[in-house]
């Protein structure tokens, strides 16, 4: 999401854009976005500054550490994010840190929720759905 800094008017400008999240490389093998990433930014001149209020939302799709079920979780994130610029910068570019900040909020280990059992070491089955017959849970 390259933007001109010339095109920004004194008054600011606000910019409405989807990424796909294949294009900011955000899918791993526990979590991938269904659907693209949503941006509303509105950006600000100050001298020698671009201010930029970020907000961002999609949807993830994880899969449970404990579990292997898939749940969706909502992406709803404000970033407020500052570029420092001189009179031969042309322009910025918000996807490294768009990326960057999404990135960062990923689980190490997700979870479908708190009390998730898991499953059984023996037999597989999912301890949340049901009691395994094998005596080790």
């Amino acid at each position: 999401m390259k933007i001109n800094i010339h095109r920004i008017p004194p008054e600011g400008l606000s910019l409405k854009e989807e990424i796909s999240p294949v294009e900011l490389q955000l899918n791993t093998d526990t979590i991938e976005f269904i659907g693209m990433v949503a941006v509303n930014a509105d950006l600000f001149k100050v001298t020698n500054l671009v201010s930029a209020r970020v907000s961002l939302s999609g949807l993830m799709r994880m899969r449970c550490s404990r579990c292997l079920n898939t749940f969706d979780v909502e992406l709803k994130k404000n970033l407020e994010l500052n570029y420092p610029v001189n009179k031969l910068d042309l322009e910025i570019d918000l996807e490294p840190d768009i990326r960057e900040e999404i990135i960062l909020d990923y689980p190490i280990k997700p979870l479908c929720h708190m009390d998730c059992k898991g499953l059984c070491p023996k037999c597989g089955i999912n301890l949340n759905e049901g009691v395994c017959n094998c005596g080790t849970a």
